[in-house]
């Protein structure tokens, strides 16, 4: 056995689920390390969910294997839940218990663990001790959702879109708590349709699309993978853009127009920006807006679909 896989908190190979009129798991591989935050990046449908449930013990794969901690669920379920933390995408808790009632109901479950006072200060959730859950806010139901999840001190984490549906000081708050996981050198598995959050977060991604994996690597590797540095986007305040042209411009590549806006990848963006200008001048269109940034995860999921991750 390889350093790499003797070091894995997590292995699926050839994984399958099929459902009655579609594939959602088609034959994946995933290793995930331990002590890494790794990401499982995907369009809502791409089968992020059903991969983590499997992974979790709570759905049934049609083929395939799984080693968890180095532990199959048909042989060792009860002593994997008791090293796993699970927040799933939605989490129903009951409205009339409070914070730390539901959060010491959790800790019931596991024979070692961590205090419901000490979880309720990881998730900053102090104050709302005395709360009942029905009271709490979006974000303040996601933070008693991890500590639910973080009661056991588990020694690897699923997070399910952990943040969908939050407000992005919410978001930010989540992501804090997340990270302060991985620095103490646990394991999580976490599952988003937010390229910004799978690159703030994971150490490792792998892109899922109708079922499969059609990229892996860090956010940087995946990112430099499809050559380009920067994007490009701009309007011409509406108006027809020859946009053929623009992709004869030296240093651009992938020109795109949607909703009357317009965006290239660059190569060098001290060369394309200024032909760009040229171009719009010579085809007498005014530019209304012009916005230059770094490549992210989107433009990756772009170049390999030719859709973007918000637009599913």
């Amino acid at each position: 056995m390889c350093a790499d896989a003797a070091n894995a908190a997590l292995r699926v190979a050839g994984l399958r689920k099929a459902y009655k009129d579609v594939v959602a798991v088609d034959g994946i591989d995933v290793e995930v390390h331990a002590g890494e935050c790794f990401g499982l990046l995907g369009p809502n449908g791409a089968g992020k969910t059903t991969t983590i449930e499997i992974c979790e013990g709570l759905t049934q794969p049609d083929a395939g294997d799984v080693v968890v901690l180095g532990m199959r669920w048909d042989h060792d379920a009860p002593r994997l839940r008791q090293r796993l933390g699970i927040q799933l995408q939605e989490t129903q808790l009951s409205d009339k218990l409070t914070v730390i009632e539901t959060i010491t109901l959790f800790r019931s479950f596991f024979h070692q663990g961590l205090s419901p006072a000490d979880t309720m200060g990881l998730v900053g959730l102090d104050e709302k001790q005395t709360a009942r859950v029905g009271a709490l806010s979006g974000g303040q139901k996601q933070r008693l959702a991890l500590a639910c999840a973080l009661v056991g001190d588990p020694a690897l984490l699923f997070l399910d879109e952990p943040t969908t549906g939050l407000d992005p000081q919410a978001r930010r708050q989540l992501w804090d708590l997340i990270d302060e996981f991985k620095m103490a050198g646990r394991t999580i598995l976490l599952t988003t349709h937010y390229m910004d959050e799978a690159e703030k977060l994971c150490d490792r991604i792998a892109i899922m699309d109708h079922g499969t994996v059609i990229a892996r690597g860090t956010p940087r590797e995946l990112v430099a993978s499809i050559g380009v540095d920067h994007v490009v986007e701009f309007s011409a305040g509406g108006r027809g853009v020859d946009l053929g042209a623009l992709g004869r411009l030296d240093g651009a590549r992938d020109v795109e127009e949607s909703h009357g806006e317009v965006r290239l990848q660059a190569t060098e963006l001290h060369r394309v920006v200024p032909a760009l200008l040229d171009e719009l001048s010579r085809q007498d269109l005014p530019l209304t807006e012009l916005r230059t940034r770094s490549a992210t995860l989107e433009d990756v999921f772009v170049s390999l679909t030719g859709r973007h991750l918000r637009d599913e």
